[in-house]
């Protein structure tokens, strides 16, 4: 048996520079970080008598015989990928629910990858575990999604993640003082809406885009330039990082007007308007959660002004997917 524990992440500046129709003609890169809420990935090999080769759990359980029968498509692909001719059962818990914008999806490949590694007795690197996810997911399932993040679940901590033409993707940690961490750490405030989608509904207009989407993700590749120069200041300002994110937001509604939706602008401008420096949707869009960044001073009053809202307390994770336990005896 193997359990894998696996971050959600936050994706602040840069989202859809990620997708091939933007890097591949120039560089991609985003801001991103991972959190402290996670979904775990349990993989147990069967033993003894089994009455069905396949048990999936996850939002509903599944037995079956065949492989291509399996309907949780990221398990039945990472099976196939993996060559898994024999009895397997893989349950999944997450902190948070899916289809949110905390790339709940991703977080699963990851750590479903991690484990079936493990379980064949190959410790690969984070980039294998996260390149491994993003070909299961974005090549294979043809999904319309960008690959940050693989990355960003698999490697933890926050990061500039860079996506290369040649489909490499260069790691580079934020090195900024705990001080500015701490100081980050403690402005953002998350919220959730309570509504769910599937992102690639709201993605698939940024699957092959025009001239104006490619200039207006072009200005979010340089506002994730001027966000890391803000982190390593010296005297790093919660207000300047707040009005980079509130400008990425006014440009993600041009290139995707799926983005937001009446309720989502309703919400936003009332934790504005209480004191935020700046904010966005996370993710796709269009439902799940709503981060601000704001001063201590004013989180009091934005959480009693959206207490038709559920805040949800986050920390940043440093250790992205891990192996939490295993035990492989007998199973050979």
């Amino acid at each position: 048996m193997i359990i894998t524990r696996t971050p959600f992440r936050v994706s602040f500046l840069g989202g859809g520079t990620d997708f091939k129709s933007f890097y591949s003609k120039t560089d991609g890169q985003v801001l991103s970080t991972a959190i402290n809420k996670y979904l775990y990935v349990v993989v147990k090999k069967k033993l003894g008598i089994v009455e069905h080769k396949y048990r999936i759990n996850w939002s509903s359980v599944e037995f079956t015989n065949q492989i291509n029968k399996i309907k949780n498509p990221v398990a039945r692909e990472c099976l196939k990928y993996f060559k898994i001719d024999y009895p397997i059962e893989i349950t999944t818990f997450a902190d948070i629910p899916a289809n949110t914008g905390l790339g709940s999806s991703s977080s699963f490949a990851v750590g479903l990858v991690n484990a079936l590694f493990a379980l064949q007795g190959k410790f690969v690197s984070k980039y294998e575990i996260a390149s491994t996810a993003a070909k299961i997911e974005v090549d294979i399932l043809k999904r319309k999604i960008g690959k940050q993040d693989h990355f960003a679940a698999t490697y933890g901590n926050l990061n500039n993640l860079v996506f290369k033409k040649n489909e490499s993707v260069i790691i580079n940690p934020i090195v900024a003082s705990s001080k500015t961490l701490n100081k980050f750490e403690n402005s953002l405030l998350m919220f959730y809406t309570g509504q769910q989608r599937n992102s690639e509904t709201v993605l698939k207009n940024q699957h092959k885009i025009n001239e104006n989407q490619f200039e207006n993700l072009k200005e979010l590749k340089e506002l994730v330039n001027i966000s890391k120069n803000l982190l390593i200041k010296q005297n790093f300002k919660i207000s300047e990082f707040g009005k980079l994110l509130h400008k990425n937001w006014e440009i993600k509604k041009k290139i995707n007007r799926f983005t937001s939706n009446k309720s989502l602008n309703r919400s936003y401008n009332i934790g504005m308007n209480a004191g935020a420096y700046g904010g966005k949707v996370l993710g796709a869009g269009n439902g799940g959660f709503l981060l601000f960044v704001c001063n201590k001073f004013n989180q009091y009053k934005i959480i009693k002004k959206l207490n038709n809202l559920k805040h949800i307390d986050i920390k940043f994770d440093y250790s992205g997917t891990r192996i939490t336990y295993i035990d492989t005896t007998g199973e050979k």
